[in-house]
């Protein structure tokens, strides 16, 4: 293929970064290399502004971007510290995730699928990788569900989400375990009011407990496959309704010929 020697690449403006931002990504730096942790705090506002030679409104603006981001919460005023390094959470993942779907303009249909590969890769390894005692869990966490049927269907989406978590625990994927729990919650906003009209939710409450039966029961024989389809075919049955018959079919067979780990 003959180069074309007049051909120039495009270039764009530089945009001059500003303080408060290579402050932000020094920060950010030092807490994903694991120089700054969980509880760790960081100098104070006065120390900040000594190291980084800038002003004092500068490393506040820079702090209020950090801990919108969920990875510091502020501590002004308290002169035993500057603010401190915040665990993980995936709340804020979940307020991402929720915003990008919204103006994506990306349908329920979309997400559940996307649950679905989740939850068939992470019921996949709970069931090749758990422990007795994992097992155990999970065995406890299904009866607790079963028995929250009496208590109503608030209580019993509690102990759903737990059941879950459970599993998800038992995949020894933090990664998995995070990405399940966002996904789960994106799908509850965009089907929460519809879940207010629901009837006869008792039920459906019974038939959710006897598909996880199912999939229960496929990850104490350690029968990973098996596993991972029944929790996908479970998101299709249970989301089914919400959904149009033409979307719900091919979520059907995504859930029946896709592979569990994609």
């Amino acid at each position: 293929m003959q180069h074309d020697a007049s051909a120039r690449p495009t270039f764009t403006p530089a945009r001059p970064v500003r303080a408060y931002e290579i402050i932000v990504r020094q920060i950010e730096d030092a807490i994903y290399r694991g120089e700054l942790r969980p509880g760790q705090r960081l100098p104070s506002e006065r120390e900040m502004v000594t190291q980084f030679a800038v002003s004092r409104p500068t490393v506040r603006e820079a702090l209020r971007v950090l801990e919108s981001s969920g990875l510091i919460r502020s501590r002004q005023g308290d002169a035993t510290g500057g603010a401190e390094v915040q665990p993980f959470s995936p709340d804020n993942l979940q307020r991402a995730m929720t915003a990008l779907v919204h103006l994506e303009h990306s349908d329920l249909a979309d997400v559940v699928q996307f649950r679905m590969i989740i939850e068939g890769s992470t019921t996949y390894l709970a069931a090749t990788e758990h422990t007795d005692e994992e097992l155990a869990r999970i065995f406890e966490a299904h009866e607790r569900l079963t028995a929250s049927i009496a208590r109503g269907y608030e209580v019993f989406s509690r102990m759903d989400v737990e059941f879950h978590q459970t599993i998800a625990d038992a995949s020894h994927s933090g990664l998995l375990r995070a990405c399940n729990e966002v996904v789960r919650g994106v799908v509850a906003n965009l089907i929460e009011s519809k879940l207010s009209f629901t009837e006869d939710r008792e039920r459906l409450m019974q038939d959710s407990c006897t598909r996880h039966e199912r999939v229960l029961a496929a990850i104490a024989k350690r029968d990973g496959e098996t596993a991972a389809r029944l929790a996908k075919e479970d998101m299709v049955d249970h989301f089914a309704r919400f959904l149009p018959e033409d979307r719900a079919t091919r979520l059907r067979e995504f859930a029946s010929h896709t592979p569990p780990m994609l």
